[in-house]
């Protein structure tokens, strides 16, 4: 059973960069596909990025500004997701998210079935 555990999350000023990690245990990472999402207090939970188990270029919303860039290193067990240029309406709790084997509707968050216990986002204007 993988266990995720996110880490990187703080106060920021907006128009700073954070990167946060997820790490991986008990579970082969590689075989499962990971996806990061946020939730607002209030907010329904947001699609951010995913990457699929099977390799390939990082899955974003259509919405996606380029300010978020999510990568994988299978050597550590960890996705990552660099954010820059943060803006007060990232403030959010983030969360990451497994399926083993998943290729598709990776943005959807019902496809997941482990998920992290989320790390704070908080950016002040």
């Amino acid at each position: 059973q993988i266990q995720l555990v996110e880490s990187g999350g703080g106060l920021v000023q907006a128009g700073d960069s954070l990167r946060l990690s997820c790490r991986a245990s008990g579970g082969t990472f590689r075989t499962y596909s990971m996806g990061w999402f946020r939730q607002a207090p209030g907010k329904e939970r947001e699609f951010i990025a995913a990457i699929a188990w099977s390799g390939g270029v990082p899955r974003y919303p259509n919405s996606a500004d380029g300010r978020f860039t999510m990568s994988r290193d299978n050597a550590q067990d960890t996705v990552f997701l660099q954010m820059t240029a943060l803006k007060p309406e990232d403030t959010a709790v983030y969360y990451c998210a497994a399926r083993q084997y998943k290729r598709t509707l990776l943005d959807s968050d019902s496809q997941y079935d482990h998920w992290g216990q989320g790390t704070q986002v908080t950016v002040s204007p």
